[in-house]
C-alpha cells in the first residue's frame, strides 16, 4: 500500500480532505485495533498537511488523557480533564479550535514551537475514547475547513474502532 501526501491549497481544501478522509478508510479497512489505526491515521495527517508540528491522539485513561500514537516533538504525557486544549475539548465534547494558544487561558505547552491547535474529540457509542490533536507553529493556521476535514477524520476513526 502507497500513499501520496495530499498537498491541501487554500482554494480547494474541502476536495483535499476528501482525498485524505478516502485516504484513511482504506488505511482502516479490516483493522480496528485503534492504537494501530490511531498510528497511521497520525502519520497520514502529519504528511499530508502543511505547517504542522504535531498530529496525534490523547486516549481517556480513568480520569485523564494519555499520549496515544502521535507524529512530531515528545508530548505531555498526561493531560487533567478541563486543562489545556486537549483536556477541554475532550471535557466539553466540542472542538477547540485555537488560533493563538499563547492566548488560550490554561494552555500546556509540550512544544513551544506550537502558536495554533485544534482538538477534536473522539466519542464512540456514547463513550469518550480521547482526542484527535493537530499543532502548528503558525498563528490562525486552522480554518472552519480544516476543522471540519478533521472532524470528519475523526469520525471516521470512531467508526472503525472496536472498543473505547
Amino acid at each position: 500500500m502507497s500513499f501520496e501526501a495530499v498537498t491541501l491549497v487554500d482554494d480547494d481544501k474541502a476536495s483535499s480532505y476528501q482525498i485524505l478522509l478516502e485516504q484513511a478508510r482504506i488505511l482502516f479497512a479490516g483493522e480496528s485495533n485503534r492504537i494501530a489505526n490511531a498510528a497511521n491515521l497520525s502519520a497520514l495527517i502529519f504528511n499530508s498537511l502543511p505547517d504542522l508540528n504535531w498530529a496525534g491522539f490523547y486516549f481517556m485513561d480513568g480520569e485523564e488523557l494519555v499520549v496515544g500514537p502521535f507524529q512530531g516533538m515528545p508530548a505531555c504525557v498526561r493531560i487533567a480533564m478541563g486543562r489545556g486544549v486537549c483536556g477541554t475539548a475532550a471535557q466539553t465534547r466540542s472542538t477547540q479550535r485555537i488560533d493563538d494558544v499563547d492566548l488560550f487561558d490554561g494552555h500546556i505547552a509540550c512544544d513551544s514551537a506550537s502558536r495554533s491547535e485544534l482538538a477534536v474529540p473522539l466519542v464512540h457509542q456514547g463513550t469518550l475514547v480521547g482526542v484527535l490533536d493537530i499543532d502548528s507553529p503558525i498563528r490562525s493556521r486552522f480554518d472552519d475547513q480544516d476543522q471540519q476535514g478533521m472532524e470528519q477524520l475523526a469520525a471516521a476513526y470512531v467508526a472503525c474502532i472496536d472498543q473505547p
